[in-house]
C-alpha cells in the first residue's frame, strides 16, 4: 500500500509503481482525489484515514507492507505504525524529522516481537546519505567524527516545505558524544560538492537519527550547500525563532507554501542531481572523504522507496527498527540508475 498517495512525492511514487508494473494499493483520506490518480494507472484505491484504526487496521490486513507517505510525519506516523504493529504489517515512511526516527527506534522491541520491519527514510532523507555514511564508517572504522554536506536541493515540495517550517524553532541538531542535542546557531563551514569550496550551513538532517544508529559514530554534523533563504532563516536568533514557531506564524507561514508550485516539474527533476559529501575522522586526526552523486531527490524517492517495499514483501525484511544501510548495506544506494560514487582520498 502507499498511503497518501494524493500528494506530490504520493502522486510521483505511484506513477512509478504502475511504470514498473506493480499493482499496490493508493490510499489516502480523500476518496475522489484517490480514484482520480489510481484509475488512470490501473490501480486500486482505498479512502481511509489515520484517525479511524478500525478502518486502518481492515486496510492493511490486506497488505503485507505500507509506503507510509502522508507527512507531517510528526503527525501521521504513530497512527500508522501503531496500525501495523497491530496487523503485523511491514512499515517504511520518507520522513526526515529526526523525532521520528527516533520514536521509531524506541519501539524496536514492539517491532521484533511483532515480526515486522520498521524502516522510516526509504526517500532522498536518508537512503543515499545513510549509505554514505555506513560507507565512511566502513572506510574509517574507528570513526570519531562524521560530518556530511549536501548540495543540490534547490527546489522542494509543499510537504518538504511544511516539515522545514515546523523545524524552525528547535534550532539546529546535531549529535554530540552519542546524544542529539540542539545549537543556539548553525554550524558553519565550506564543503567541496566537486566545484570548489562552497559554504554550507548545518541543519537537523535525519541523519543526525539514523547516521548514529548505523554506524555508532557519536559526533555527527550535517550541513547543506548555503542559500539566501538558508542565511536568512540561518540569522534568526533566539526570539526570532521563538516568534516563527508560535502557532499563528506557523499557520500563517504554511499558508504562503500553499501558494508555491506543488514541487519540481519532471523536466526540472530530470535536470537536476544532487551531491553529497562525507568527511570521517578519529581520534588520531585520520580522515577519509568520499562523494556520492545521485539523481534529483524526489525522482531517487520514488525509486528508492519503492525497491524497498519491493524488498521487505519478498521477504528481504529484518524484523526491528532498521535504517536502509542496517538493512541493505552501505552498496545499496548504488543499484540505482544515475548513482556514483568516489572515495576522495583514497
Amino acid at each position: 500500500m502507499i498511503y497518501g498517495a494524493t500528494g506530490y512525492t504520493g502522486k510521483l511514487t505511484a506513477r512509478a509503481a504502475a511504470e514498473k508494473g506493480l499493482k499496490p494499493i493508493l490510499a489516502g483520506r480523500n476518496a475522489a482525489k484517490l480514484q482520480a490518480i489510481a484509475e488512470p494507472l490501473g490501480l486500486e484505491w482505498a479512502a481511509v484515514s489515520l484517525d479511524r484504526p478500525e478502518a486502518l487496521d481492515k486496510a492493511l490486513e490486506r497488505v503485507d507492507a505500507v509506503l507510509h507517505i502522508a507527512g507531517p510525519f510528526s503527525a501521521t506516523s504513530k497512527p500508522m505504525l501503531d496500525a501495523c504493529l497491530r496487523t503485523k504489517t511491514h512499515y517504511m515512511d520518507i520522513t526526515g524529522e529526526i523525532s521520528v526516527f527516533e520514536a521509531c527506534a524506541a519501539r524496536d522491541a514492539e517491532a521484533r516481537a511483532a515480526g515486522i520491519m520498521v524502516l522510516p527514510g526509504v526517500g532522498f532523507d536518508v537512503v543515499p546519505s545513510d549509505c554514505l555514511a555506513a560507507h565512511m564508517k566502513r572506510r574509517l572504522p574507528e570513526a570519531q567524527r562524521l560530518e556530511m554536506g549536501i548540495a543540490g536541493l534547490s527546489n522542494i515540495s509543499h510537504g518538504t516545505a511544511k516539515t522545514m517550517v515546523e523545524m524552525i524553532s528547535t534550532g539546529t541538531q546535531v549529535r554530540r558524544g552519542g546524544r542529539i542535542k540542539a545549537l543556539g546557531k548553525p554550524p558553519r563551514r565550506t564543503m567541496d560538492y566537486g566545484q570548489g569550496e562552497r559554504a554550507s550551513i548545518g541543519v537537523g538532517w535525519g541523519d543526525i537519527s539514523t547516521a548514529f544508529h548505523s554506524t555508532g559514530i557519536p559526533d555527527i554534523t550535517v550541513y547543506f550547500e548555503a542559500s539566501k533563504d538558508m542565511e536568512r532563516m540561518a540569522s534568526l536568533g533566539p526570539l526570532g525563532r521563538w516568534i516563527m514557531g508560535t502557532a499563528p506564524m506557523q499557520r500563517f507561514l504554511k499558508r504562503m507554501v500553499d501558494r508555491l508550485p506543488e514541487g519540481p516539474t519532471d523536466a526540472e527533476r530530470a535536470a537536476s542531481q544532487a551531491i553529497l559529501v562525507g568527511e570521517a575522522v578519529d581520534g588520531a586526526g585520520n580522515m577519509v572523504r568520499s562523494r556520492l552523486q545521485t539523481p534529483e531527490g524526489y525522482s531517487l524517492t520514488a525509486q528508492t522507496g519503492l525497491a524497498i517495499v519491493q524488498k521487505a514483501v519478498n521477504g528481504e525484511a529484518k524484523p526491528g527498527f532498521q535504517t536502509p544501510s542496517n538493512a541493505y548495506g552501505a552498496d545499496f544506494i548504488l543499484e540505482f540508475d544515475g548513482v556514483s560514487r568516489v572515495d576522495l582520498n583514497a
